[in-house]
């Protein structure tokens, strides 16, 4: 894609635009990459960089990109699946839960207890399921979906040691099923895209917030927060997935050979090791917080148990929205769950 001046400017003037490629005079293609996370973050450092970096050195340089980190191109997280559908940029990391109702499929390993907390196992259940799912993904050219270790609750102000303290608590969900579920709680779902999150805790606007340790690093949420809460055997309170998506045109305009260079490194290709990158953060950004003081707290079996019902309900929702949208939801749910068994280590 070949950017209007102004935006090159302005992507220059923040100083966000990485070009990745050592070998300009070979380029024939670059591409945009944008997402809503700081340059710092693991979805670029782990995920969008190497990626990148492995698709240049296989193409011999022919394609380029360049990252736009924190939305630098413009735009509001919201906005970034819509921006690689039309080709504002020509690929994406987002969230499908800032856009609702968009990947109805996807949504299965978002629900709680579906997906068991190894990252690895469900990204490669989405891959082994892609048939099922790929009605979601008919406008873009789907690089990777997947998923994080999954969400613990990091609460400002407040102590929560049972599902009844869940009542009235205000807290931000990555998603619909998100917010389905903590309105089976009691609690108060509020919608933003993660970025937001910092400030409105501290500025009271949430009580607390659903994320995994490893967002809450770049985010610097043990600053913010004072306990954090996993369910009994680090079990979460369901997860996020992310796309990794390229704009059909920008794909379409690469020849035969290097769109075989993108389809390699993509999918499949890809998933296990993503999985393992996201299980391997995790750890580190629980220890953040236990070094800066604050609490991590694992909820007994017994205390688990108070969400069954809870989680169960949320489930049961989605299976009848999906349902009368003419999605077999029941034969999805136990395909998801049993892909992702199969494939857990």
């Amino acid at each position: 894609m070949t950017y209007p001046k102004s935006v090159r400017s302005r992507a220059g003037a923040v100083g966000t635009t990485i070009l990745l490629s050592s070998s300009a005079q070979a380029q024939e293609f670059t591409f945009s990459i944008q997402h809503f996370l700081s340059p710092q973050a693991p979805a670029q450092t782990v995920l969008i960089e190497p990626w990148a970096k492995a698709v240049e050195e296989a193409s011999d340089g022919r394609i380029a990109f360049e990252i736009f980190p924190a939305m630098a191109l413009g735009g509001a997280p919201p906005e970034l699946y819509s921006q690689v559908r039309d080709g504002v940029a020509d690929i994406v990391w987002t969230v499908p839960g800032y856009t609702p109702g968009i990947f109805p499929r996807l949504e299965v390993f978002e629900l709680p207890g579906v997906h068991g907390g190894d990252a690895r196992a469900t990204n490669l259940a989405i891959q082994d399921m892609m048939d099922d799912l790929s009605a979601d993904f008919e406008d873009i050219h789907l690089l990777l979906a997947h998923v994080h270790t999954g969400n613990a609750l990091h609460v400002a102000n407040a102590e929560v040691v049972n599902a009844a303290e869940f009542e009235g608590l205000k807290v931000r969900s990555p998603s619909r099923t998100g917010a389905w579920m903590l309105e089976e709680l009691g609690a108060e779902p509020v919608g933003m895209p993660v970025p937001d999150l910092p400030q409105a805790l501290a500025r009271g606007t949430v009580d607390a917030g659903l994320v995994p340790f490893e967002v809450a690093i770049p985010l610097g949420l043990a600053d913010l927060t004072d306990v954090s809460v996993e369910l009994d055997g680090g079990n979460r309170f369901g997860t996020a997935t992310f796309l990794f998506a390229m704009n059909k045109d920008s794909y379409n305009s690469l020849p035969a050979d290097l769109q075989q260079v993108i389809d390699e490194r993509s999918g499949m290709a890809i998933a296990a090791a993503m999985g393992e990158a996201w299980n391997n953060i995790e750890p580190i950004g629980k220890q953040r917080a236990l070094d800066a003081g604050k609490a991590v707290v694992q909820l007994s079996a017994e205390v688990s148990a108070e969400f069954a019902a809870p989680f169960d309900a949320t489930v049961a929702r989605w299976v009848a929205e999906a349902t009368g949208n003419g999605i077999d939801a029941e034969a999805l749910l136990e395909k998801a769950r049993a892909a992702i068994a199969a494939n857990s280590q």
